[in-house]
C-alpha cells in the first residue's frame, strides 16, 4: 500500500514567511499489526544506528543599553611572600636567587623543559659523555710595544659578547717610562683591534662591569684612585676619586654592591683599607674599614687586602683575602668598626689572590694562594675542609664554575690552566692545559660556564671553550656535593674538637707541673725554716744553761 500526500502552493506565495499554528491531529491511514510477520523478524546484534548528537539551543536577541566610563586598574605583582616588599629590588633579587637554587624548583623546571627539549637533552647527554677538553677560540694581545700584565678580566653582562681587560705592571718601580696606561674592551669575535679604549690617569689593576647597566665600568688604579666609565661618553673617565681620599696602594679589587640605585661599590687595597663609594659622588668614600686584626683601627697594623668576596644573597657579609694569607670575615652592618671584623681563617703561606663563595653553597668558599687551592666552610675556623695537592708552580688566580657546584678553575705561574671536578677526583685536576709559556695572572668564566678568559703576564688574553661535560649540571650533582661538603665539615669539626681537647689537657698538665714545682720549693723553704728555728731554740737553751752555771760560781 503506497501512501502519497501532495502539498500544493501558488508560485506567488514562494519565499514568504511560514506561519505555523496549532490544530488537532488528522488521521490519514491506520495500519494494524500482522502477527504472521513476527515469525520472519530477525534480531540484529549489534545494531548500528546513526544518530546526530547536537546540543539543543535557543536563540534570543536583546539590545542592551549601557553607559561607558573610564577607570584605572591597580595591578599588584603577585607570587611574593607576605613579608617581602616587591618594590625592594635587592630583596626580590635575593629571594629569586634563593628559590632558583632550591633542588625542588630546579627538578620541576627540568621536567617541564624535558617535555619540550627532549631531543636537545639527548644531544647534551651524548656530548657530556665525551672526555674533558678545552680548545682555544681567540687570542687578544696587548696592542702596545711595551707589554703589560692582563691583571683583571670582566665579561659584558648582556650576552657576554664583550670582554673588558685591565692592563698594568705590578712590578714596583720597574715600569718603563713609555709604558701605556690604556685598558681595552674587546669584541670576542674580533681579536685584531679593541672595540674601545679606556684611558685612566694611572694603569688599571682591576676592572668590573656594572651588572645593572652594561654601559658602566668601574676600575681601580695603580695609584689608589677609583674611576668609572660610561662607554656612551667616550674613553675618558666619567668621574674619579680625589687622590687625597683614595687608597694609598694599588686597588686590587672593586666589587659592585646590590642596591636600588646600582651605583654603590666597594674597593680593597694593600694599604689595609676597604672603602665604600657611590659613583655619583666620588669626592670621598661613604664608609671606611681598617683591616686591623686587633680591632683597634690602627692602619700601621692593618692587613693588606688583595681579594674581595661579596655574595648578593648575604648583603651584610663580605670577606677579604689578605697579603698575609688570612681570610677576614666582616659584617658591614655592625655598629662599631671593631665589631665589623668578625673572625679570620688561617691556612695559607702567602697572598690570597682569589676568594669566592660557591654559587650553589655560599657557606663554602674557595681560596687560591701559594701552591694550593682550598675549600672552606664558614663553620670551621681552624682549617679548610678540602684542599688540592701542593704544586711545583705558584697559583695566581682561580674561580668556581657558575653552572656546576663541583667544578672550579685554577691558573699557575707556569702558564697552565687546571680544571678540577671534586666529584670525579680530588687529588689531581680533571683537565690540565698548557695555555701559554708565561705566567697566567687572571681568569674569568662566562655566566654560562662554557667560555673562559685567561690573562697572562705579557698581556695576552686567551679565550677558551671547555667541553660540554664540564659546563652541564650532572644528575644529582647538587645533592652529592652538598653531602660531600657536610661530610668533610663534620670530619674537620671532630678533628678541631679533638685538637682543642688535647690543648686543654696539655695546658692542665703544664699548670699541674708548675704547681708541683711550687710545692717542692715550698717544702724546701719549710725545711730551712725548721732548721733555723731549731738552731735558735738550741742557742737559747745553751745561753740559759751558761747563765745558771755562772750564777752558781
Amino acid at each position: 500500500m503506497e501512501i502519497v500526500y501532495v502539498y500544493t502552493k501558488k508560485r506567488s506565495e514562494f519565499g514568504r514567511q511560514c506561519n505555523f499554528s496549532d490544530r488537532p491531529a488528522e488521521l490519514h491511514v491506520d495500519i494494524l499489526p500482522d502477527i504472521s510477520l513476527a515469525a520472519n523478524f530477525t534480531v540484529r546484534d549489534p545494531c548500528n544506528v546513526t544518530v546526530q548528537c547536537a546540543e539543543e539551543m535557543s536563540e534570543h536577541e536583546v539590545r542592551p543599553r549601557f553607559e561607558s566610563e573610564s577607570r584605572g586598574i591597580n595591578h599588584v605583582e603577585g607570587g611574593w611572600p607576605k613579608d617581602l616588599n616587591p618594590e625592594d629590588m635587592e630583596a626580590t633579587i635575593r629571594y629569586r636567587k634563593k628559590v632558583e637554587k632550591d633542588e625542588h624548583y630546579q627538578n620541576t623546571i627540568m621536567q617541564i623543559a624535558g617535555e619540550f627539549f627532549e631531543d636537545e637533552d639527548e644531544e647534551v647527554l651524548e656530548e657530556s659523555e665525551e672526555q674533558p677538553s678545552a680548545k682555544t677560540i681567540n687570542v687578544f694581545r696587548d696592542p702596545n710595544e711595551v707589554k703589560r700584565t692582563a691583571t683583571s678580566l670582566s665579561w659584558h653582562p648582556d650576552g657576554n659578547h664583550k670582554l673588558a681587560v685591565a692592563y698594568s705592571s705590578l712590578e714596583f718601580q720597574r715600569a718603563p717610562n713609555d709604558m701605556s696606561f690604556d685598558s681595552y674592551i674587546w669584541d670576542i669575535e674580533n681579536p685584531n683591534k679593541p672595540e674601545m679604549t679606556l684611558k685612566p690617569v694611572s694603569p688599571l689593576v682591576c676592572l668590573e662591569y656594572n651588572p645593572k647597566d652594561s654601559h658602566i665600568l668601574v676600575g681601580g688604579s695603580y695609584n689608589g684612585q677609583i674611576a668609572y666609565w660610561d662607554t656612551r661618553k667616550g674613553s675618558q673617565p666619567a668621574e674619579m676619586s680625589t687622590i687625597e681620599h683614595s687608597h694609598r696602594d694599588p686597588v686590587y679589587k672593586v666589587t659592585w654592591l646590590q642596591s636600588k640605585t646600582g651605583t654603590d661599590i666597594f674597593s680593597a687595597s694593600t694599604d689595609g683599607q676597604v672603602l665604600w663609594w657611590d659613583i655619583r659622588k666620588m669626592s670621598e668614600p661613604t664608609e671606611r674599614l681598617v683591616l686591623d686584626p686587633s680591632k683597634k683601627g690602627n692602619l700601621d697594623n692593618a692587613l693588606g687586602a688583595v681579594s674581595l668576596e661579596f655574595e648578593t644573597t648575604m648583603p651584610t657579609k663580605f670577606m677579604v683575602g689578605t697579603e698575609q694569607g688570612l681570610v677576614v670575615s666582616c659584617n658591614r652592618k655592625a655598629k662599631t668598626p671593631a665589631e665589623k671584623i668578625v673572625c679570620t681563617y688561617s691556612g695559607h703561606h702567602g697572598p690570597i689572590y682569589a676568594l669566592q663563595r660557591n654559587p650553589f653553597f655560599p657557606k663554602n668558599f674557595l681560596t687560591v694562594a701559594d701552591w694550593t687551592a682550598r675549600i672552606w666552610s664558614e663553620d670551621i675556623k681552624e682549617s679548610s675542609i678540602m684542599w688540592t695537592k701542593y704544586h711545583m708552580a705558584h697559583l695566581l688566580d682561580g674561580c668556581w664554575s657558575p653552572v656546576r657546584p663541583s667544578v672550579f678553575f685554577t691558573i699557575k705561574m707556569d702558564g697552565t690552566l687546571d680544571v678540577w671536578d671534586i666529584l670525579f677526583k680530588q687529588n689531581d685536576p680533571t683537565l690540565s692545559l698548557k695555555v701559554c709559556d708565561e705566567a697566567l695572572c687572571s681568569i674569568r668564566v662566562q655566566d654560562n660556564g662554557r667560555f673562559l678568559g685567561c690573562g697572562s703576564q705579557l698581556g695576552t688574553t686567551t679565550l677558551l671553550e671547555i667541553s660540554a661535560g664540564l659546563c652541564t649540571l650532572q644528575k644529582n650533582e647538587k645533592a652529592m656535593v652538598s653531602e660531600m661538603f657536610e661530610r668533610e665539615t663534620k670530619r674537620e669539626k671532630i678533628l678541631e674538637a679533638r685538637h682543642r681537647e688535647m690543648r686543654l689537657k696539655e695546658r692542665s698538665r703544664s699548670e699541674q707541673s708548675r704547681e708541683d714545682e711550687g710545692k717542692e720549693t715550698d717544702g724546701e723553704e719549710n725545711a730551712e725554716e725548721l732548721v733555723a728555728c731549731a738552731e735558735r731554740e738550741f742557742f737559747e737553751i745553751m745561753e740559759k744553761i751558761n747563765l745558771s752555771v755562772d750564777c752558781q760560781h
